[in-house]
């Protein structure tokens, strides 16, 4: 399946409710570039602010990660991939804060296995469920293949990230399917969250899908109808910073984008 097959693909997935289908990366034979492996607290990782140095992932889960969503979210000539757009430092994030810490979880037992209705039922938080479950992925990758996951070529490393989506890899610590489901639920979430939590770099995710960003005003194009709404999205961060213009009211001035043919 080639680049554009597989952002198709991601676009469906993420406008559908319960979607969990991996989209395929390029070239599935072709070795997979190394990954690079992300300082632990301090460095940089290539383009991006030296505000977004990791806050938990240590550098081999980092690179992990970053693998993975090399396939989950691919770039292609439709736009930079999740890894571009960042999205590793806002899992990192998240794991750093109340969500990693199951801040908002009912920890008490007992934990049977639960309905789909019923969310996530672990003992395990999940920053412990991803340190757990990297681990013991990229342990599955050593004993399988000789070396890491984001040493994988592309083909095999979506083998890999079926076998947790199918529950065929058996992880000893946590629920390989939750861990992929909750792996993919957050790389969608770091793709169109705003910039302001570490993800979507450059508005990549708002971009591929046409979303404006903070609301406006739209009087002007109320009586538009079937007209496509093309304007450079705004950020919280770009309100917060001066980056954008906002009316009296305080809502933002959305710039209209030229139109292409």
């Amino acid at each position: 399946m080639d680049q554009p097959a597989s952002r198709r693909d991601f676009l469906k997935a993420v406008t559908a409710l319960g979607a969990t289908a991996l989209p395929l990366a390029a070239d599935a034979d072709a070795p997979a570039p190394p990954a690079a492996h992300a300082a632990h607290h301090g460095a940089r990782t290539g383009a991006g602010p030296a505000a977004d140095a990791y806050l938990f992932f240590t550098a081999a889960e980092a690179a992990f990660v970053d693998a993975a969503l090399e396939s989950l979210i691919p770039a292609d000539e439709l736009g930079p991939g999740a890894r571009e757009a960042g999205v590793g430092h806002f899992i990192d994030r998240e794991l750093a804060g109340a969500f990693g810490a199951g801040g908002r979880t009912y920890r008490q037992g007992p934990w049977p296995e639960g309905t789909p209705e019923q969310g996530r039922q672990s003992r395990l938080t999940p920053r412990e469920i991803y340190r757990a479950a990297i681990a013991e992925t990229n342990g599955h990758c050593q004993s399988r293949y000789g070396r890491p996951l984001e040493e994988l070529a592309v083909e095999r490393r979506e083998e890999v990230l079926r076998g947790l989506e199918s529950g065929a890899i058996v992880l000893p610590s946590t629920d390989s399917r939750a861990f992929f489901a909750m792996l993919w639920s957050n790389a969608q979430e770091g793709f169109f969250a705003d910039p302001m939590y570490g993800g979507n770099r450059d508005k990549a995710g708002w971009r591929l899908v046409g979303f404006p960003g903070v609301a406006a005003a739209y009087i002007d194009a109320i009586e538009k109808h079937g007209a496509a709404y093309r304007v450079e999205p705004v950020s919280i961060g770009d309100i917060q910073h001066g980056r954008a213009a906002v009316d009296e009211h305080g809502h933002a001035v959305h710039v209209r984008l030229a139109e292409q043919d």
